[in-house]
Protein backbone atom coordinates (compact mmCIF):
# COMPACT_ATOMS: atom_id res chain seq x y z
CA UNK A 1 0.00 0.00 0.00
CA UNK A 2 1.09 3.25 -0.88
CA UNK A 3 1.95 5.98 1.42
CA UNK A 4 1.56 8.88 -1.23
CA UNK A 5 -1.46 9.90 -1.76
CA UNK A 6 -0.75 11.33 -5.40
CA UNK A 7 -4.25 12.62 -6.12
CA UNK A 8 -4.49 15.39 -2.86
CA UNK A 9 -0.54 15.89 -3.41
CA UNK A 10 -1.65 17.09 -7.32
CA UNK A 11 -3.76 19.43 -5.82
CA UNK A 12 -0.90 21.84 -5.24
CA UNK A 13 -0.54 22.29 -8.64
CA UNK A 14 -0.72 25.62 -10.19
CA UNK A 15 0.16 26.97 -6.76
CA UNK A 16 1.51 30.43 -7.00
CA UNK A 17 3.07 32.73 -4.48
CA UNK A 18 4.63 36.38 -5.06
CA UNK A 19 7.84 38.15 -3.13
CA UNK A 20 9.69 41.19 -3.91
CA UNK A 21 13.23 41.90 -2.70
CA UNK A 22 16.74 44.19 -3.36
CA UNK A 23 19.49 42.54 -4.38
CA UNK A 24 21.31 43.93 -2.15
CA UNK A 25 25.23 44.25 -2.86
CA UNK A 26 26.13 43.80 0.67
CA UNK A 27 24.97 40.21 0.83
CA UNK A 28 26.21 39.43 -2.10
CA UNK A 29 30.15 40.58 -1.13
CA UNK A 30 29.35 38.41 2.26
CA UNK A 31 28.65 35.21 -0.40
CA UNK A 32 32.37 36.00 -1.82
CA UNK A 33 33.34 36.06 1.41
CA UNK A 34 31.80 32.90 1.90
CA UNK A 35 33.45 31.44 -1.24
CA UNK A 36 36.85 33.36 -0.93
CA UNK A 37 36.19 35.08 -4.03
CA UNK A 38 36.89 39.00 -4.38
CA UNK A 39 34.60 41.42 -3.04
CA UNK A 40 35.34 44.23 -5.10
CA UNK A 41 33.36 44.29 -8.55
CA UNK A 42 29.86 43.71 -6.44
CA UNK A 43 28.98 46.89 -6.23
CA UNK A 44 25.23 49.01 -6.95
CA UNK A 45 24.82 48.31 -10.63
CA UNK A 46 27.00 45.40 -11.07
CA UNK A 47 25.75 42.27 -12.96
CA UNK A 48 24.33 39.42 -9.36
CA UNK A 49 26.38 36.27 -10.45
CA UNK A 50 25.01 33.33 -11.58
CA UNK A 51 22.46 31.56 -9.03
CA UNK A 52 23.23 34.06 -6.32
CA UNK A 53 19.80 34.58 -6.17
CA UNK A 54 18.82 32.42 -3.68
CA UNK A 55 20.79 34.47 -1.38
CA UNK A 56 17.53 36.64 -1.56
CA UNK A 57 13.62 36.05 -1.14
CA UNK A 58 14.09 34.60 1.76
CA UNK A 59 11.10 33.27 4.17
CA UNK A 60 10.95 33.84 7.73
CA UNK A 61 9.21 31.14 9.55
CA UNK A 62 8.82 30.96 12.98
CA UNK A 63 10.27 27.89 14.77
CA UNK A 64 6.97 26.94 15.81
CA UNK A 65 6.17 26.66 11.51
CA UNK A 66 9.37 24.25 10.93
CA UNK A 67 9.53 20.36 10.58
CA UNK A 68 11.61 18.25 12.78
CA UNK A 69 14.35 18.73 9.61
CA UNK A 70 14.53 22.13 9.75
CA UNK A 71 12.55 22.78 6.26
CA UNK A 72 9.38 24.81 6.48
CA UNK A 73 6.50 22.86 7.39
CA UNK A 74 4.76 21.06 4.35
CA UNK A 75 1.00 22.02 3.29
CA UNK A 76 2.23 25.64 2.79
CA UNK A 77 3.20 26.71 -0.91
CA UNK A 78 4.42 23.31 -1.08
CA UNK A 79 2.51 19.85 -1.11
CA UNK A 80 2.75 17.95 2.52
CA UNK A 81 4.25 14.83 0.92
CA UNK A 82 4.55 12.54 3.83
CA UNK A 83 7.85 11.03 2.64
CA UNK A 84 10.53 11.90 5.26
CA UNK A 85 13.75 13.47 3.53
CA UNK A 86 13.82 16.33 0.81
CA UNK A 87 16.60 16.72 -1.20
CA UNK A 88 17.52 19.83 -3.93
CA UNK A 89 17.29 17.60 -6.80
CA UNK A 90 18.74 19.57 -9.63
CA UNK A 91 16.95 22.27 -12.11
CA UNK A 92 17.52 24.65 -15.22
CA UNK A 93 17.84 28.06 -15.79
CA UNK A 94 17.35 30.93 -18.65
CA UNK A 95 19.29 33.81 -18.31
CA UNK A 96 17.06 36.49 -20.18
CA UNK A 97 18.81 39.71 -19.18
CA UNK A 98 21.50 40.75 -16.54
CA UNK A 99 19.89 41.45 -13.04
CA UNK A 100 21.82 44.40 -11.75
CA UNK A 101 22.76 44.88 -7.72
CA UNK A 102 20.83 46.88 -5.39
CA UNK A 103 17.97 46.74 -7.56
CA UNK A 104 14.03 45.70 -6.47
CA UNK A 105 13.35 42.53 -8.24
CA UNK A 106 9.88 40.51 -8.38
CA UNK A 107 9.84 36.80 -7.83
CA UNK A 108 6.91 34.39 -9.24
CA UNK A 109 6.85 31.13 -7.95
CA UNK A 110 4.38 28.34 -9.41
CA UNK A 111 3.86 24.38 -8.78
CA UNK A 112 3.71 23.26 -12.17
CA UNK A 113 4.28 19.30 -11.26
CA UNK A 114 3.93 16.50 -8.87
CA UNK A 115 4.79 13.15 -9.78
CA UNK A 116 5.40 9.44 -7.84
CA UNK A 117 7.86 7.10 -8.62
CA UNK A 118 9.09 3.83 -7.31
CA UNK A 119 13.11 3.81 -7.12
CA UNK A 120 15.35 1.13 -6.35
CA UNK A 121 15.42 2.79 -2.44
CA UNK A 122 11.55 3.02 -2.50
CA UNK A 123 8.98 5.49 -2.97
CA UNK A 124 9.92 8.67 -4.48
CA UNK A 125 7.93 11.93 -4.88
CA UNK A 126 9.23 14.54 -7.47
CA UNK A 127 7.83 18.15 -7.10
CA UNK A 128 8.41 20.88 -9.97
CA UNK A 129 8.51 24.33 -9.25
CA UNK A 130 8.98 27.27 -11.57
CA UNK A 131 10.28 30.78 -10.33
CA UNK A 132 10.53 33.80 -12.57
CA UNK A 133 12.35 36.88 -11.38
CA UNK A 134 10.73 39.92 -13.02
CA UNK A 135 12.65 43.52 -13.37
CA UNK A 136 10.95 46.48 -14.99
CA UNK A 137 7.78 43.95 -15.57
CA UNK A 138 10.20 42.12 -17.64
CA UNK A 139 11.39 37.88 -16.62
CA UNK A 140 15.25 38.26 -16.68
CA UNK A 141 15.72 34.84 -14.61
CA UNK A 142 12.84 31.66 -15.61
CA UNK A 143 13.93 28.92 -13.28
CA UNK A 144 13.17 25.09 -12.88
CA UNK A 145 13.52 23.57 -9.48
CA UNK A 146 12.85 20.15 -8.89
CA UNK A 147 12.77 18.69 -5.43
CA UNK A 148 13.04 14.71 -4.79
CA UNK A 149 11.59 13.75 -1.45
CA UNK A 150 12.38 9.83 -0.32
CA UNK A 151 12.07 7.69 2.34
CA UNK A 152 14.42 7.67 5.29
CA UNK A 153 18.24 6.41 3.89
CA UNK A 154 20.93 8.42 1.94
CA UNK A 155 20.61 8.52 -1.60
CA UNK A 156 23.81 7.74 -3.60
CA UNK A 157 25.90 6.00 -1.11
CA UNK A 158 26.82 3.75 -3.66
CA UNK A 159 29.13 5.52 -6.52
CA UNK A 160 27.30 6.87 -9.51
CA UNK A 161 28.67 5.25 -12.47
CA UNK A 162 28.30 7.67 -15.07
CA UNK A 163 31.51 8.11 -17.06
CA UNK A 164 32.80 11.52 -17.98
CA UNK A 165 35.09 12.79 -20.65
CA UNK A 166 38.27 14.17 -19.62
CA UNK A 167 38.23 17.84 -18.16
CA UNK A 168 39.81 20.32 -19.96
CA UNK A 169 39.35 22.57 -17.29
CA UNK A 170 39.75 21.99 -13.27
CA UNK A 171 39.66 23.61 -9.91
CA UNK A 172 39.51 21.68 -6.48
CA UNK A 173 37.57 23.13 -3.56
CA UNK A 174 37.47 21.80 0.15
CA UNK A 175 34.59 22.91 1.68
CA UNK A 176 34.79 23.20 5.93
CA UNK A 177 32.11 23.39 7.98
CA UNK A 178 32.66 27.51 8.25
CA UNK A 179 31.74 27.52 4.85
CA UNK A 180 28.73 25.26 5.17
CA UNK A 181 27.27 27.63 8.44
CA UNK A 182 27.80 30.84 6.24
CA UNK A 183 26.35 29.38 3.15
CA UNK A 184 22.83 28.12 5.03
CA UNK A 185 23.26 31.57 7.13
CA UNK A 186 23.32 33.47 3.65
CA UNK A 187 20.47 31.40 2.59
CA UNK A 188 18.39 31.04 5.63
CA UNK A 189 18.48 27.68 5.31
CA UNK A 190 17.57 25.11 7.92
CA UNK A 191 17.87 21.96 7.18
CA UNK A 192 19.80 20.24 9.57
CA UNK A 193 21.86 17.84 7.56
CA UNK A 194 24.29 21.12 6.88
CA UNK A 195 24.59 21.62 10.26
CA UNK A 196 23.83 18.87 12.98
CA UNK A 197 26.22 16.12 12.16
CA UNK A 198 23.86 13.96 14.99
CA UNK A 199 20.71 14.17 12.97
CA UNK A 200 22.61 13.77 9.54
CA UNK A 201 24.10 10.19 10.69
CA UNK A 202 20.95 9.10 13.36
CA UNK A 203 17.97 10.67 11.11
CA UNK A 204 18.89 10.64 7.61
CA UNK A 205 21.64 8.57 7.07
CA UNK A 206 24.53 10.82 5.71
CA UNK A 207 27.51 9.43 7.72
CA UNK A 208 29.07 13.47 8.02
CA UNK A 209 27.17 17.22 6.73
CA UNK A 210 26.05 17.39 3.91
CA UNK A 211 27.14 20.07 1.13
CA UNK A 212 24.79 22.25 0.19
CA UNK A 213 23.50 20.92 -3.33
CA UNK A 214 22.51 24.49 -4.80
CA UNK A 215 26.13 25.70 -3.56
CA UNK A 216 27.78 22.62 -5.48
CA UNK A 217 25.28 24.23 -8.46
CA UNK A 218 26.28 27.59 -7.86
CA UNK A 219 30.06 26.94 -8.24
CA UNK A 220 29.42 24.85 -11.47
CA UNK A 221 27.46 27.81 -12.71
CA UNK A 222 30.55 30.34 -11.46
CA UNK A 223 33.19 28.23 -13.04
CA UNK A 224 31.71 27.72 -16.65
CA UNK A 225 31.12 31.42 -16.90
CA UNK A 226 34.53 31.89 -15.44
CA UNK A 227 35.83 29.09 -18.23
CA UNK A 228 33.73 30.93 -21.10
CA UNK A 229 35.04 34.26 -20.29
CA UNK A 230 30.90 35.40 -20.83
CA UNK A 231 27.55 35.75 -19.44
CA UNK A 232 25.65 32.44 -19.39
CA UNK A 233 22.55 32.06 -21.32
CA UNK A 234 21.25 28.49 -20.25
CA UNK A 235 22.28 26.40 -17.67
CA UNK A 236 20.89 22.56 -16.41
CA UNK A 237 22.37 20.84 -13.49
CA UNK A 238 21.51 18.18 -11.80
CA UNK A 239 22.49 16.08 -8.39
CA UNK A 240 23.61 12.40 -8.61
CA UNK A 241 25.34 11.48 -5.29
CA UNK A 242 25.32 13.80 -2.18
CA UNK A 243 28.97 15.54 -1.09
CA UNK A 244 29.95 15.08 2.32
CA UNK A 245 32.03 17.14 4.61
CA UNK A 246 35.85 16.43 4.51
CA UNK A 247 35.99 15.81 1.01
CA UNK A 248 37.93 17.48 -2.15
CA UNK A 249 35.64 17.91 -4.82
CA UNK A 250 37.11 18.52 -7.93
CA UNK A 251 35.10 21.21 -10.20
CA UNK A 252 35.61 19.97 -14.28
CA UNK A 253 34.39 21.14 -17.27
CA UNK A 254 34.90 20.47 -21.22
CA UNK A 255 33.90 21.50 -24.56
CA UNK A 256 30.55 19.79 -25.66
CA UNK A 257 29.25 20.80 -29.10
CA UNK A 258 28.18 24.61 -28.60
CA UNK A 259 27.82 23.92 -24.36
CA UNK A 260 30.09 23.53 -21.90
CA UNK A 261 29.97 20.35 -20.05
CA UNK A 262 30.72 19.56 -15.72
CA UNK A 263 30.42 17.93 -12.95
CA UNK A 264 31.58 18.06 -9.05
CA UNK A 265 33.83 15.14 -8.93
CA UNK A 266 34.40 13.05 -5.03
CA UNK A 267 37.56 12.05 -4.45
CA UNK A 268 36.51 8.20 -5.55
CA UNK A 269 35.97 9.81 -8.96
CA UNK A 270 32.19 8.92 -8.64
CA UNK A 271 29.75 12.35 -9.66
CA UNK A 272 27.96 14.04 -7.13
CA UNK A 273 26.63 16.53 -9.41
CA UNK A 274 26.85 17.25 -13.16
CA UNK A 275 25.76 20.32 -15.22
CA UNK A 276 25.72 21.71 -18.87
CA UNK A 277 26.14 25.38 -19.54
CA UNK A 278 25.04 27.80 -22.89
CA UNK A 279 26.26 30.90 -23.42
Amino acid sequence: MSAVDIAHLREWVGKTQTDSDVLSSRHARLMAATLGQSQDDLVKGASLPPLWHWLYFLSGESPSALGRDGHSARGGFLPPVTLPNRMWAGGQLEFNASVPLDVEVQKRSTVVAVDHKQGRSGELVFVKVQHELLHNGEVVVNEYHDIVYKGATATGSAAAAEPMPTAAHSRRIKPDSTMLFRYSALTFNGHRIHYDVDYCREVEGYENLVIHGPLNATLLAGFAQQVAGRPLRQFRYRGLKPSILGNELTINAVPDGEQLMLWVALPDGSVSMRAEAMF
